[in-house]
C-alpha cells in the first residue's frame, strides 16, 4: 500500500508542479508588465525589474496554492483514470476510502508546504522585494536589511528600525552633522507618527555634542520637519496579507494597545492560519470528481468544473475579505466561510460517492 501511495502522490505531484508553473507565469507576465512603468525613474533598469519579480514568486505562489492544488490533483487523478489504473486498483481490492486516504495524506503535505510558504519564505522574499526596488527607486535611500531603514536628508542620516502598516515608525534615529562632517547632535525615539506634515516623534533622547562636552536631555514628545514623508516610506511597506502571522498578531496587539482598528489586519491573520487548510480542502474536492466519473467517463465534465471551482474558491475567499470590512462581519468568519463552503460541498460529494 505504500507503493502505492506513493505512486498516487507522484502522479498528482507531476500535475500540481505542471499547475505551478502555467499559472506562476501567467502571474509573473502580469507582474513585469507592470515593473515596465517605473524603468527609467531613479537608477531603477530591466535588471531591478527583473530581480523584483524573481522575488514576488514565493508570494504569487502562495496565492495560487488552493487553486493549483485543486487542479493538480483533478489532473493527475483525471491521468490515472484514463490509463485505467484506478480500476485495477479497484480490482486489486484497493477500497475507495483507502484510494481517497491515500489522496488526502498527499492533501496535508501540500498544506505543509504552504504554510511554511506563507510563514517563512514569502516574508523574507516580499522584503527584499520591497527594498531592492525601493533602493533603486529613490537613490538617496539606503538599505541594510539587518540594521533598519537608512535615509538622508541634507546633513542629516535618518534610521528608522520599522515601518509599521500604518505608516508610522519605530526606533528612529537621527544624526545631525555640521559642515565639517562632524556629529553634532543624535536624537533617539521610540516611535513616531505624521500629523500635519511633520513628524510627531515619541520618548526622545537627544544628545548634543559640543567640542568641550555632550549635553544630554529628554522629552515626552517633540516635531521634527524633515522631507522624508510617508510616501517615500511606503514604497518599503509590505502588504498586510504578505506579513507572516506571527508579524501580524504583533501589529494587532500594538493596534489594540492604540485603540485602533484591527479588522483588516486580523482578516489577514486568520487568512494566514486559513490558507494551508483550504489548500487541503481543494485536494479533498478533487477526488468526488475524478472517481465518481470514473464509470460514466465524464473526466472532462470533471475537469472543467474543478476549474470552475477553483476559480470560485479564489474569487469567493478575496470577495469575502472586503464584504467583512465594509459590513463589519468578525473577520474570523469572513476568512473561513469559503473554505467551511467549499468543504462542506466536498463532504456531501464524497458521501455520495461512498
Amino acid at each position: 500500500m505504500r507503493i502505492l501511495e506513493l505512486h498516487i502522490a507522484k502522479t498528482i505531484l507531476r500535475y500540481t508542479l505542471i499547475v505551478f508553473a502555467v499559472l506562476l507565469g501567467l502571474f509573473t507576465f502580469v507582474t513585469f508588465i507592470d515593473q515596465l512603468s517605473d524603468l527609467g525613474t531613479g537608477r531603477y533598469g530591466i535588471i531591478d525589474a527583473i530581480e523584483h519579480v524573481a522575488l514576488s514568486i514565493p508570494r504569487t505562489l502562495y496565492e495560487v496554492f488552493p487553486m493549483a492544488a485543486l487542479l493538480g490533483s483533478i489532473l493527475g487523478l483525471s491521468s490515472l483514470a484514463v490509463d485505467s489504473e484506478l480500476v485495477v486498483m479497484r480490482a486489486a481490492g484497493v477500497s475507495i476510502l483507502r484510494l481517497i486516504g491515500s489522496v488526502m495524506k498527499f492533501g496535508a503535505a501540500l498544506a505543509l508546504v504552504a504554510m511554511l510558504t506563507g510563514e517563512v519564505i514569502t516574508p523574507i522574499a516580499e522584503t527584499a522585494a520591497q527594498r531592492s526596488r525601493a533602493a533603486a527607486l529613490q537613490q538617496d535611500i539606503k538599505q541594510q536589511t539587518d540594521f533598519g531603514l537608512w535615509m538622508r536628508d541634507s546633513k542629516t542620516y535618518v534610521n528608522v528600525g520599522e515601518v509599521l502598516p500604518d505608516l508610522s515608525v519605530l526606533k528612529v534615529r537621527v544624526f545631525e552633522f555640521d559642515d565639517d562632517g562632524r556629529l553634532r547632535s543624535l536624537v533617539y525615539a521610540s516611535g513616531g507618527r505624521y500629523v500635519n506634515d511633520r513628524w510627531r516623534l515619541e520618548n526622545i533622547k537627544q544628545t548634543l555634542i559640543n567640542p568641550e562636552q555632550a549635553e544630554s536631555a529628554t522629552a515626552t514628545a517633540a516635531y521634527w520637519n524633515t522631507v522624508v514623508t510617508p510616501q517615500i516610506l511606503s514604497v518599503f511597506l509590505i502588504k498586510s496579507d504578505q506579513l507572516s502571522a506571527w508579524q501580524l498578531h504583533r501589529y494587532i496587539n500594538h493596534l489594540e494597545d492604540n485603540n485602533q482598528d484591527t479588522s483588516p489586519y486580523e482578516l489577514a491573520f486568520w487568512n494566514k492560519v486559513i490558507t494551508p487548510f483550504a489548500t487541503a480542502v481543494m485536494v479533498i474536492l478533487a477526488i468526488p470528481f475524478v472517481f465518481g466519473q470514473v464509470r460514466s467517463g465524464g473526466l472532462g465534465r470533471s475537469l472543467f468544473i474543478g476549474i470552475m471551482l477553483g476559480l470560485g474558491f479564489f474569487v469567493a475567499d478575496k470577495g469575502f475579505g472586503y464584504i467583512v470590512l465594509v459590513y463589519d462581519i468578525p473577520p474570523l468568519l469572513g476568512a473561513l466561510l469559503p473554505t467551511l463552503l467549499f468543504f462542506g460541498v466536498a463532504l456531501v460529494l464524497l458521501r455520495r460517492l461512498a
